[in-house]
């Protein structure tokens, strides 16, 4: 770096990078975090996508985006407003204009701002900065599409293929904008475009030129430092929320001894947890992509009658489907962990949006009296937590959980130390014992200090028995229309 160039110290900054849904904003997003993370910064992430499958390329309803929030220290949410905001077209800065300081830095793509661009963005002058009142932000025009079509020639990538590696133009900026490791980022791309000789060449050689293309604009805009903090020894990695909810999972069926299984239907923002979990095979994990809700919380509890650790996710649609479901769990007492990662509503509503609104539905969303265990993680890694937590209370207490996250969280991401889990607290299931079949076992015969059901499982000898939605009776586990009975088993169920 020059030694003209103006460098400021910051103690945290926000960082939005922001253009079509083909743009590549969500990898550089994630390299950028990964980069920083790896020299000590504190992140917070959020990736910011449209509910449209690929709309018109350079339209308003197209841009997708990607925030990062680092610090020194004490980053706990993406942030709000962005000090730097990369638009690469003109709909992602119109977009944007209301998640930006007035005093931002804007790096453009020029050459993607010419009058067809502005009218797709339906601009109406050929000074979108003017039209949309920016005139005291700091703007850094870049030509990216010509200088990556140079950088290119040679590769031996079509021009298509070529444009592809504009994000990383933007990444190399943003590297030597904020001091961050070339090196570290070119490491990625190996390992990400290994097989591909000409596609890493390429962009490689695009990343290496927009960090020199930052040496050479030094004087007119300044770099920023964030100094690293000494961080709790240990391994870290960078981990969204449903990726650390699978991963909880898997943790709480190990510490159980049991099997996990999982039947759930794909479902924005949710989808994740199943494809990360059906990678988990060698960890004894099942999954079933079932063909509904329905059917994916019903193979559920069919797994946990079986024994296994059970469980099915979905969002706040999906959670309506499963309320029967989940009072047959709850008329059963058998354990179920229910993921509901929330979204914008009713009906439909929001599939790409986050909202917090699915309370009431988990704790009273069902026919009856039905009381279910409610959970609710605060942050990508405390995920992990917390659906750790959900399958240990299901397990130890016979009963469905709902762990609560929402797309905020779920799609964010932090950096995360890897658990000990010797650490972790056991997990012990109130299973049935031989001695009980002496003194006349029930299927509903519980502890009595707990009211825990005892947990019978298929192939004990001796242990054999139903489970059904028709309320029982306290005593003899036969059906029964009692009120008395009714009344006695609703406060157990309860206690």
């Amino acid at each position: 770096m020059l030694e003209t160039t103006k460098v400021k110290e910051l103690e945290q900054v926000v960082i939005r990078f922001s253009g079509d849904s083909g743009d590549g904003m969500q990898l550089v997003g994630n390299m950028f975090s990964n980069l920083s993370a790896f020299i000590g910064n504190s992140i917070s992430t959020f990736p910011d996508y449209p509910a449209e499958v690929r709309a018109p390329k350079g339209t308003l309803s197209g841009v997708s985006g990607f925030q990062v929030h680092l610090g020194a220290e004490g980053v706990y949410t993406p942030g709000d407003k962005a000090d730097v905001l990369v638009a690469m077209n003109p709909a992602a800065l119109k977009v944007n204009v209301k998640n930006i300081k007035k005093n931002a830095v804007v790096i453009f793509d020029t050459d993607s701002f010419l009058k067809s661009d502005l009218e797709k963005a339906l601009f109406t002058t050929n000074d979108p900065f003017a039209e949309l009142g920016l005139g005291s932000v700091q703007q850094v025009p870049v030509p990216m599409t010509s200088m990556v079509k140079h950088a290119v020639e040679g590769t031996g990538l079509d021009a298509k293929a070529a444009m592809k590696s504009k994000n990383m133009f933007a990444l190399g900026l943003i590297c030597w904008l904020f001091d961050r490791p070339l090196e570290r980022a070119i490491l990625m791309l190996q390992n990400k475009f290994g097989k591909k000789p000409s596609v890493l060449e390429a962009n490689i050689k695009v990343l290496t030129d927009g960090y020199n293309y930052g040496n050479n604009i030094h004087a007119s805009v300044s770099t920023f430092r964030i100094e690293g903090h000494a961080s709790q020894p240990g391994i870290y990695t960078d981990i969204n929320g449903n990726k650390a909810t699978a991963y909880g999972l898997v943790a709480a069926a190990e510490k159980a001894h049991l099997p996990l299984f999982l039947g759930s239907y794909p479902i924005t923002p949710a989808t994740d947890i199943l494809h990360e979990l059906a990678k988990l095979k060698e960890l004894n994990v099942k999954t079933v992509q079932a063909e509904d809700e329905i059917a994916g919380i019903c193979t559920a509890i069919g797994a946990s009658f079986a024994g296994d650790l059970a469980a099915t996710s979905t969002s706040g649609p999906g959670l309506a489907l499963k309320s029967e479901a989940i009072g047959l769990a709850v008329m059963a007492e058998l354990p179920l962990v229910v993921v509901d990662v929330q979204r914008g509503g009713p009906s439909t509503g929001l599939p790409t949006k986050s909202e917090q609104t699915d309370l009431l539905q988990a704790l009273f969303g069902r026919n009856g009296e039905s009381p279910v265990v409610v959970v609710a993680a605060a942050t990508p890694t405390d995920c992990f937590e917390m659906a750790y937590k959900a399958a240990k209370i299901a397990l130890e207490h016979m009963t469905p959980v709902i762990l609560l996250t929402d797309a905020f969280i779920a799609n964010g991401s932090s950096a995360w130390r890897v658990p000990n889990l010797a650490e972790y607290p056991d997990i012990r299931p109130n299973y049935v014992r031989p001695e009980m079949l002496e003194k006349g076992w029930k299927p509903y015969l519980r502890d009595e200090k707990t009211m825990v059901r005892y947990w019978a499982l298929p192939g004990m000898e001796g242990f054999m028995h139903r489970l059904g939605g028709l309320e029982k009776d306290y005593t003899t586990s036969a059906i029964s229309t009692d009120p008395a009975n009714h009344q006695k088993m609703v406060d157990a169920r309860k206690a």
